[in-house]
């Protein structure tokens, strides 16, 4: 038996999460069940890919992900069952969610489950929670044995996956361009879409200050000499810090404070981050 694990934008101040459960338990009542969050901002395509890249290499292969962030849900759209090349699976709607596993995992084969008949008996009539009545489901029958990745609906060609558009970073001698991926939400710093590589072809050494400029919609939001740290207690409390992180991009934040709180600061591709070193 493998690990069930859930995402969703639906918060826990209803009972939709505990539906799922329920629904997974009836499925089979010993499974373990795990919360990724389900506090995805409502319709936030996005930054639900972007948790399932930050957790989903982690867990032990065979793992299933049940990721509901749906705004089509009850259209035309996929609903799918993705079997990464580290060996976890996700079950999810095909609309982009799989974007970032797809682009830094890699996508080794693709299922395409059948909402009709592959679904939790008695919910024929219902067509607006597929976390419940498709995704919970079958991923519950996957990650106890009673459903395999190979007998789940039907082949698809991974590269028909629905992907979203992601900036890609770029360098030259002097410059590093690149965008503000998402937010360490809890405590406010910026995570950018630039590889710790970068900074170790420039060979930046901890210590060392580099000029930092922000941008949206063509006007400068932020610009400072910033230290590179190895940590936030690299600097003193408030001051800003680039540092690597858990993913082993460049993120920018404050010591002690929230960056994005402090300085107005969002995320996604209109959001631009220019890394120079100093004259």
């Amino acid at each position: 038996m493998h690990k069930l694990v859930l995402q969703t934008d639906f918060g826990l101040q209803d009972g939709a999460v505990n539906a799922m459960y329920g629904v997974a338990y009836k499925v089979e009542p010993e499974l373990s069940i795990n919360d990724l969050t389900h506090e995805i901002a409502p319709y936030h395509i996005h930054d639900a890919s972007y948790r399932l890249l930050q957790s989903a290499a982690y867990w032990p292969a065979g793992t299933v992900f049940v990721s509901v962030v749906d705004p089509g849900v009850g259209s035309n759209r996929r609903s799918v069952v993705a079997k990464l090349k580290t060996g976890q699976l996700i079950i999810t709607p095909d609309n982009g969610t799989l974007t970032y596993a797809a682009d830094y995992i890699g996508i080794e084969a693709l299922r395409v489950i059948d909402e009709d008949t592959e679904r939790l008996a008695g919910s024929s009539e219902s067509h607006t929670f597929h976390g419940r009545d498709v995704y919970v489901y079958n991923g519950a029958r996957l990650a106890s044995g009673q459903q395999t990745f190979e007998t789940i609906g039907q082949p698809a060609d991974p590269k028909t996956v629905t992907r979203f558009f992601l900036e890609r970073p770029t360098q030259d001698a002097t410059t590093i361009s690149g965008t503000i991926d998402i937010l360490d939400i809890r405590f406010g710093s910026l995570w950018t879409n630039i590889p710790s590589s970068f900074f170790k072809e420039w060979q930046i050494a901890y210590g060392q200050t580099l000029l930092v400029t922000i941008e949206y919609e063509q006007a400068v939001r932020y610009q400072e000499t910033v230290v590179f740290g190895r940590s936030f207690a690299q600097v003193d409390p408030l001051a800003p810090v680039l540092y690597i992180n858990s993913l082993l991009h460049v993120g920018l934040g404050l010591n002690l404070a929230s960056f994005a709180e402090t300085f107005n600061i969002g995320t996604g591709t209109e959001w631009k981050i220019t890394i120079k070193k100093e004259k």
